[in-house]
């Protein structure tokens, strides 16, 4: 269901159908990166080995968007406001298909 803003909103599916956490944004892969930034972070992006499988279903449907997620640390730019802590969470995502759930 599209909000009033153009905005859509996806749940965060565990492995046993379980849903949690809701992620908002125009796009799947919005939603996705938000909930990627979540994950437990590796020191760097070159320290990334492993990727976290995200399954975010689209609130109001049966389709579900599968990503792979990783996260790292990095230092804040150098015109960074005052409110932001030195080092920030970064993430990047990959889709890699959708499923449409039998419920």
């Amino acid at each position: 269901m599209v909000r009033e803003d153009g905005k859509r909103n996806f749940v965060l599916r565990e492995d046993d159908g379980t849903e949690d956490s809701v992620f908002s944004g125009r796009t799947p892969r919005q939603a996705a990166l938000k909930a990627a930034r979540r994950l437990p972070p590796a020191a760097s992006e070159g320290d990334v080995d492993d990727k976290a499988v995200l399954r975010l279903r689209e609130r109001g449907t049966d389709k579900v968007h599968i990503y792979h997620g990783w996260a790292w640390k990095e230092e804040a730019p150098d015109d960074a406001p005052d409110w932001m802590p030195e080092v920030i969470t970064k993430a990047n995502v990959s889709k890699q298909g959708i499923e449409h759930l039998d419920e």
